[in-house]
């Protein structure tokens, strides 16, 4: 989905920072016990491990709980989401329970009937074998389709519409966008495509190569 996430290329951010060297993980100690709630959180909802749901979570967070709260802050705010939408917690649990904390007396609304998906990965990881051959080849020139996608998908909003070549094909993997719905895996071949950054961003771009893992129906045959 073309949402907060997408950033790439977009103006008003600032610089990008490059990582500090030798940072830790864990900066402090809350976001551990923030890391690990979110990975639990995320596999309590989903029924099982599905990184592309919990993705989709971070991407449907809004601007405070996305950049506010920290990276740790995020992952937080992401399996508590993932937790209201299958029902596992009710709304404004999270709010309540921390005022409660607080010293506050408020009514703490009742839990409700959890409706996790029924989700049982094909295989561990990600990878799958298909019994289709690939439908690009290294050398090919690429287009990934300009049309805008509603739910959550790895094709990056900057990348839409601009021609690019096929470096690689890649093995199979599971389809985020449909994964990430519990729609099925629908496994596909993998491609890393490298477009040139001015054909990204224009001729005055600086001149560099970007390299993009495509999934096959991201692609059609540019021209």
């Amino acid at each position: 989905m073309d949402g907060i996430a997408d950033l790439g290329g977009t103006p008003g951010w600032g610089p990008v920072r490059p990582p500090v060297r030798d940072e830790p993980v864990f900066a402090e100690f809350w976001q551990r016990r923030a890391f690990a709630l979110a990975i639990l959180s995320s596999r309590i909802a989903s029924g099982g491990v599905n990184t592309d749901a919990f993705r989709h979570a971070l991407e449907r967070l809004d601007r405070a709980a996305y950049f506010d709260d920290g990276y740790y802050g995020r992952w937080l705010n992401g399996g508590e989401l993932m937790l209201d939408d299958s029902a596992v917690l009710a709304p404004g649990a999270v709010d309540a329970r921390a005022r409660n904390l607080r010293g506050e007396h408020v009514t703490e609304p009742p839990s409700p009937e959890p409706h996790r998906p029924h989700y049982a990965p094909a295989a561990q990881g990600s990878l799958r074998t298909v019994d289709t051959a690939p439908a690009f080849t290294v050398g090919t020139r690429v287009r990934p389709r300009a049309a805008s996608v509603p739910g959550h998908t790895r094709l990056p909003r900057y990348a839409r519409g601009h021609p690019g070549t096929v470096q690689a094909v890649q093995p199979a993997a599971v389809l985020p966008d449909t994964n990430a719905h519990f729609q099925g895996e629908n496994p596909q071949h993998v491609y890393s495509v490298r477009f040139d950054s001015r054909e990204l961003w224009g001729a005055d771009a600086e001149p560099f190569a970007v390299t993009l893992e495509m999934y096959e129906s991201y692609l059609e045959a540019a021209a």
